[in-house]
């Protein structure tokens, strides 16, 4: 099976083979939510070329070299061909070099098939995720283009739609002979002469082209914009140098995906912030963007700050049953064109956003003391809490639950959003309203936190009392009604319609933890149910124990190893302290890194360590993916201890004496926390912190 390449710059990205063409079913150039070109195929005399080598050169760059395959009057290895190319936020490059490496004068034809069935996101995905089916719908087939001779370029055009004027621009540097969509390059060649080819695509979701000379500036502009965004990027986040190689690369990797996903929001010109993930959710989702913001604080707060003003001007002032949508709740995704005809312009679908959206502005505050950005989200944190309350707790039991009211919505409205992993312990679905574990513990979590601002920016002590006494409250209720005696004691991972635990053991007691409603007396059963050998799989802890009937290791939520969710877990562990299970998480998560080329997806099948010599890959998870690549930064912050201490303005270190020497030595340069730059050093087993 070819390589299969993902290059992008924010919300524009291609996904292509090892020779740089569209040619599978999932490939091609997306943009805004859509595919534009589907087919950007390269041939010599009628054949492929043969691969030399191909790879990245940063996210936004790759290069593919070939030789000539064995076709019409040519030899073995007579032609050496480059293509090289760029992906910018609204375009994409590519660039042929062609040299012949004969001894005599060479002819030959290369050809590129041009096309665009311009299918929406949601169509090439349901695509890829039937895994062949031969019952799956089928993709909408190639859209006409017309050829501008006098321009030298193809224009595609969507005819399907009138509401959608999509079109795709092809401008080309060179001349060719042209039939329907393919055009023909008869090419002549001294020895070590070479030919070149510029090929522009360019996107247009409003259907306005662009003139060949402002194209030509537009790419030399954008290549020097990205690689100076990404110069500065890289010049903002912290340097690590340590002997551990698996951090060292994990964690370079995880800068340059996180770079790679910084996009805008849809009309938004107040910053960048991290699109979910490649190639499915390359869009604003509000449970992905805040956790992935939380994980990489230790970044500086810039992408947290723009999310939470874009969430802010997102949060819901309606009542609308069709988008699962009530005021004060933040969305869970944002799609545009025709994916926002499939799916939704803006859908509210999921109950664990709003929460964690308080503990975001609560954290950023900490690692800050910005008082005007807590005062300036002081109404939008009291209309989400205002949705916990009022709309959240369906049932006024004082628990939040979610039950799906939109026709086409989401039947799962919390992380493990598949619609079969809500699941008894017998393997039986359970029926909504659901109350999920983890969300009750980021309610807790928010109430404490937002009663911190309330009390000491705000200047509201009667809201801050109530909100710890409703803390109390909930962790209280939550105890009581979500423990389970059986298998050593756990806590369930919900609560069904009929207020029964649902009783499988999951991954999300490990965010209970990371919420600290666990009261100290249950945390002993709570860290031996996530490290025991039901949940933990030698490679991380899985998402569903194995003892469970539902429990499958390729399952998407049911018993596969979700990185994000282990570094909330590790997160967790450390928060009470428990640092040797949150370092054999840092480890493990680092060794299987590795076997990814560093670059962790987003799940990975949940199979025993002692039974395969690597982690399994996931056939579709996302590669990059925002709360994947924010996994390594938290699970480094979790290693060293790392924590602001608002009132000193000081970055502290709770990390223990005695770090297992397979950590080596770490030095942590550029850490940001109160406008100020601070170094940490790993030596000997122990962490020390200084003002750079």
């Amino acid at each position: 099976m070819a390589e299969q390449f993902r290059i992008l710059e924010g919300a524009t990205f291609c996904i292509c083979d090892d020779l740089g063409d569209f040619s599978a079913d999932v490939e091609g150039l997306f943009a805004q939510d859509m595919r534009f070109l589907s087919s950007l195929n390269m041939t010599i005399n009628g054949k492929r070329p043969l691969l030399l080598s191909s790879g990245r050169i940063e996210y936004f760059s790759a290069a593919f070299f070939m030789r000539n395959p064995l076709a019409g009057s040519l030899g073995r290895d007579e032609l050496s061909i480059r293509r090289e190319r760029f992906v910018g936020e609204d375009a994409m490059q590519d660039t042929f070099v062609v040299q012949s490496t004969a001894m005599r004068p060479v002819e030959f034809e290369l050809a590129l098939d041009i096309g665009s069935d311009f299918a929406d996101i949601f169509a090439v995905k349901d695509h890829d995720f039937s895994l062949g089916d031969p019952n799956a719908p089928p993709l909408p087939g190639p859209q006409p283009a017309t050829y501008d001779g006098e321009r030298n370029q193809f224009v595609l055009a969507d005819r399907t739609q009138d509401e959608f004027p999509l079109k795709t621009q092809v401008i080309l540097s060179e001349r060719g002979d042209v039939d329907a969509t393919k055009i023909t390059f008869t090419v002549n060649l001294e020895p070590r002469e070479s030919w070149e080819l510029h090929v522009g695509v360019f996107p247009l979701p409003d259907g306005e082209e662009v003139t060949t000379r402002l194209a030509e500036r537009r790419f030399g502009e954008e290549v020097g914009r990205v690689r100076d965004s990404l110069s500065a990027w890289q010049l903002k986040v912290p340097q690590v140098r340590t002997t551990w190689e698996m951090l060292s690369h994990a964690f370079i990797q995880s800068v340059a995906d996180l770079a790679s996903l910084r996009m805008r929001s849809d009309g938004s010109g107040i910053g960048k912030l991290p699109g979910a993930g490649v190639p499915w959710f390359m869009s604003v989702f509000g449970r992905d963007t805040i956790i992935t913001c939380i994980q990489t604080l230790i970044f500086g707060p810039e992408l947290a700050r723009t999310a939470l003003e874009v969430l802010a001007e997102l949060q819901s002032k309606e009542d609308n049953a069709a988008i699962d949508a009530e005021p004060g709740k933040i969305p869970h995704e944002v799609r545009q064109g025709k994916a926002a005809k499939t799916w939704f312009p803006r859908y509210y679908g999921t109950v664990d956003a709003t929460p964690l959206y308080l503990v975001l502005v609560s954290e950023v505050f900490r690692w800050t003391d910005d008082i005007a950005l807590a005062r300036n989200l002081k109404e939008p944190a009291l209309a989400a809490l205002r949705w916990i309350d009022e709309y959240g707790d369906l049932d006024g039991d004082g628990f939040v639950e979610f039950h799906k009211r939109s026709e086409r919505g989401l039947d799962v409205q919390s992380w493990k959003d598949s619609h079969d992993s809500q699941r008894f312990h017998d393997g039986t679905i359970a029926m909504s309203p659901i109350a999920p574990c983890e969300v009750q513990g980021y309610v807790y979590d928010a109430k404490r936190r937002i009663a911190e601002l309330a009390r000491e920016v705000w200047r509201d002590r009667d809201l801050a009392a109530r909100l710890d006494a409703e803390a109390d409250e909930l962790q209280r209720k939550f105890d009581d009604a979500f423990w389970c005696e059986e298998r050593g004691g756990y806590y369930a991972l919900a609560l069904d319609a009929e207020k029964r635990k649902v009783d499988s053991m999951c991954s999300n007691i490990g965010h209970l933890l990371w919420s600290g409603i666990v009261p100290p007396h249950r945390v002993d059963a709570v860290v031996d149910a996530l490290m025991g050998d039901g949940l933990w799989s030698g490679w991380g802890v899985r998402t569903m124990s194995k003892d469970d009937l539902g429990y499958n290791p390729l399952a998407y939520h049911n018993g596969t190893v979700w990185p994000h969710d282990n570094s909330l877990v590790a997160a967790g562990l450390a928060r009470y302290e428990r640092w040797p299970e949150a370092q054999r998480i840092v480890q493990r998560l680092m060794t299987a890194a590795e076997y990814f080329n560093y670059q962790l997806p987003e799940v990975f099948a949940g199979m025993r360590r002692s039974e395969t010599p690597f982690p399994i890959v996931y056939p579709t998870a996302a590669r990059p993916q925002a709360w994947a690549a924010g996994t390594p930064v938290l699970l480094l912050q979790v290693l060293l201890g790392l924590y602001p201490d608002r009132t000193r303005h000081a970055l502290e270190t709770n990390a223990p004496v005695g770090i297992p020497s397979w950590a080596g030595s770490i030095r942590l340069t550029g850490v940001r926390a109160f406008d100020r730059s601070w170094d940490v050093r790993l030596e000997d087993g122990q962490v020390t912190v200084e003002e750079a």
